[in-house]
C-alpha cells in the first residue's frame, strides 16, 4: 500500500472510529448505518460529488456549504452532518469514501454480518438473493450481507468472494481453464 493510501486510511479510521462510538453510545447504529449506505450510494452515483471532495481546487468554504446543502437533501443525520462538517473545515472530505467503508465494516461487525462481493452475468433476483445468502450463512454461521454486481462479460455463474476466499462458477472461467487444457493437449 502507498503511504498516501495508508495515510488517508488512518484519517478515516479515526473519523470512522468517533463516528461509531458516538452512535453506538446513543443507541443510533441503525440511523449511522443508514446515512452511511445513504452517502456510499451518492458517492457511487454522482462523480461530481467524488470530484467536488477530492479537489483541492474547490474552496474550502465551499466544500462545506455544498456537502451540508446535500446533508440536509438527503436527511442525514445530525451526528453523521457534524462530522461531515468537520471533516470540511479540516480539509478532510477527500477520505469520505474510505469512511463510508471503514463505517460499514464496523457496523457489519458489530452486527456479526460478513460482506460478501457477488458478481453475476445479470442481476440476481431477490429470491435468488436471498438464497445465496442462506447458503453462505449456513457455510460460515454468520449473516452474510450481499454486495452485488453485474458483469455481463462473465457469460453466466457467479464470482463471490467472501474474506480470502473466491469462488468462481462463471462460465467465462470454465472457457478460459478449457483453452488452457487444450493448450496444454496440443
Amino acid at each position: 500500500m502507498s503511504e498516501p493510501a495508508s495515510i488517508s486510511l488512518s484519517i478515516a479510521s479515526r473519523y470512522a472510529q468517533a463516528l461509531f462510538e458516538i452512535a453506538k453510545e446513543e443507541n443510533g447504529l441503525k440511523t449511522l448505518e443508514a446515512d452511511t449506505d445513504a452517502l456510499g450510494a451518492a458517492l457511487a452515483a454522482s462523480p461530481e460529488l467524488a470530484s467536488m471532495i477530492a479537489s483541492p481546487v474547490v474552496a474550502r468554504e465551499d466544500q462545506a456549504s455544498a456537502m451540508a446543502a446535500i446533508a440536509a437533501k438527503m436527511g442525514l443525520s445530525t451526528v453523521m452532518t457534524n462530522t461531515i462538517a468537520l471533516m470540511a473545515s479540516n480539509r478532510r472530505l477527500f477520505v469520505l469514501p474510505q469512511l463510508v467503508s471503514d463505517l460499514t465494516a464496523r457496523i457489519a461487525a458489530e452486527k456479526g454480518e460478513v460482506t460478501a462481493e457477488v458478481t453475476s452475468a445479470t442481476a440476481l433476483s431477490a429470491d435468488q438473493a436471498a438464497k445465496l445468502a442462506a447458503s453462505l450463512k449456513a457455510k460460515i454461521g454468520k449473516d452474510v450481507k450481499l454486495q452485488t454486481t453485474v458483469d455481463e462479460s462473465l457469460i453466466g455463474g457467479l464470482i463471490v468472494k467472501l474474506g480470502s476466499s473466491m469462488i468462481d462458477t462463471s462460465v467465462k472461467a470454465k472457457l478460459a481453464a478449457l483453452q488452457n487444457v487444450m493448450k496444454e493437449v496440443g
